[in-house]
């Protein structure tokens, strides 16, 4: 991705079927629907994904992007719900020990079910999405700014690149993911999930999902961090008690590091709440939780080399956001 200097560019966070809040959100943007696409004369939209799953209209919001991606009025990279949405739609490749690369387990369901619900009867265009999501890359990186989900890391990126250079992957690739311990899984938890690491001594903990987790999700752009509390990035709280906890060595070896002086970089993926703000001067995350009623997040981004707090818009999402 080349960046046109005599264009801004809108960032958007995770929208997850809020099509009624986003069409909101870029009239307040400044865009104007005309015929099928919303249009910017001097602006493009770039979403973050996560389009689907959770809300309420997830095919009126997936014809939304995919109308301003086609017209040449957005860009989009894929999330991880675009992903999970591909591995449980493609069976697993024979000998893998699965019927589907993303296994049917109740939990799994649960994450789809709206999607697949509001597909049901429109099944030719539940097919032409899932072939559309093999057109969204993996990250965006034009230069002075940078776009991934949820994680950059920079080898990982590079390896990536080798094979497929624009960063969208294939079938092939895919179904590889089957595989746990394969480089093509690895790719989609880094950059679609973020990092992580175990809870010290073995402990699990229930978040306020529901779902028992013996892992939370960390920072990758932690500097010199020394406790376990320096490092969670995510709703959930860590217990005082593990939180204060020293990091091990082992863990703390494990961590990325951003760095600040890299480009910008814009992510999703993390239901952030509060006042929309920089992480710092080149890291912002855009997923404010607009799905939970919280707010459907953008950053209107120039020329600048460094966030500027003033830049990012917001509206909030109604009760009921929108009923069916």
């Amino acid at each position: 991705m080349s960046l046109d200097p005599g264009r801004g560019y809108d960032l958007i966070g995770d929208v997850h079927g809020c099509a009624h809040t986003l069409e909101r959100l870029l009239d307040r943007l400044g865009y104007r629907k005309h015929g099928d696409v919303w249009r910017h004369p001097q602006r493009m939209a770039l979403f973050l994904g996560d389009i689907i799953d959770r809300g309420p209209r997830i095919r009126e919001a997936l014809h939304l992007v995919h109308d301003m991606v086609e017209a040449g009025q957005a860009l989009c990279i894929m999330g991880n719900h675009e992903y999970n949405a591909l591995g449980w739609s493609t069976p697993a490749p024979p000998g893998s020990g699965k019927q589907f690369v993303r296994e049917h387990t109740p939990r799994h369901g649960r994450l789809i079910k709206e999607t697949l619900e509001q597909f049901e009867g429109h099944p030719a265009d539940w097919h032409d999405f899932l072939g559309w999501f093999y057109e969204l890359p993996l990250f965006l990186d034009g230069g002075r700014l940078r776009m991934v989900h949820a994680c950059w890391d920079g080898q990982m990126i590079d390896a990536l690149r080798e094979m497929h250079p624009d960063g969208r992957i294939n079938e092939t690739f895919l179904k590889a993911a089957a595989d746990p311990t394969s480089f093509a899984s690895r790719v989609f938890d880094r950059l679609l999930r973020g990092t992580d690491l175990p809870l010290p001594g073995g402990m699990t903990l229930t978040s306020s999902d529901g779902f028992t987790r013996s892992v939370f999700r960390t920072k990758f752009w932690a500097e010199d961090p020394q406790t376990y509390g320096d490092v969670v990035f995510q709703p959930d709280a860590l217990p005082e008690q593990v939180a204060s906890q020293p990091l091990s060595k082992a863990h703390k070896s494990r961590l990325l590091s951003y760095s600040p002086q890299e480009p910008i970089l814009f992510v999703g993926h993390y239901w952030r709440r509060g006042r929309p703000a920089p992480i710092r001067a080149n890291l912002a995350c855009l997923d404010y939780s607009a799905v939970m009623y919280g707010k459907l997040v953008a950053y209107r981004f120039d020329q600048e080399s460094r966030l500027d707090p003033d830049k990012f818009v917001w509206v909030e999402v109604e009760r009921p956001e929108e009923p069916q």
